[in-house]
């Protein structure tokens, strides 16, 4: 019997910081999601609200960073497609990798910078990374 309860400790104590690490990845995938559904609704003052303070400081309004959204990330305005892909931790920060597909069919990679806030999770840099590599 102790032997039993010696190896469900043993599980219970692998199981847990995977479930921990599945439910951070969830909540960073979910605000991305969030965001990118937020700009299909053109509903900037939301999409601004997952923008971390640092973000919200540079563009001040949300008006100035749907702006920015549009010219800058159209893909991300108005995607056809959006799959997640890894979450890396790089010298401390983490980062998601997103797959997106614009309406003309071409992928983008692109690197979600995130940190935990107060708040919770906020999206603090995003990166379009460079086509090669990206295709079936």
């Amino acid at each position: 019997m102790r032997q039993i309860f010696i190896v469900l400790a043993l599980l219970v104590g692998l199981a847990v910081p995977a479930m921990a690490k599945d439910a951070k990845q969830a909540a960073i995938e979910s605000i991305i999601n969030n965001q990118i559904a937020a700009f299909q609704a053109d509903d900037f003052p939301t999409a601004f609200s997952f923008a971390s303070p640092n973000i919200q400081g540079i563009f001040g309004s949300s008006e100035n960073f749907g702006m920015m959204v549009k010219r800058g990330y159209p893909m991300v305005y108005r995607p056809d497609r959006v799959q997640m892909l890894e979450l890396r931790d790089v010298d401390g920060r983490l980062w998601q990798r997103v797959l997106v597909t614009d309406q003309a069919g071409a992928m983008h990679l692109l690197d979600y910078e995130v940190i935990e806030t107060p708040e919770g999770w906020q999206i603090n840099a995003v990166q379009l990374l460079p086509q090669s590599g990206v295709g079936a």
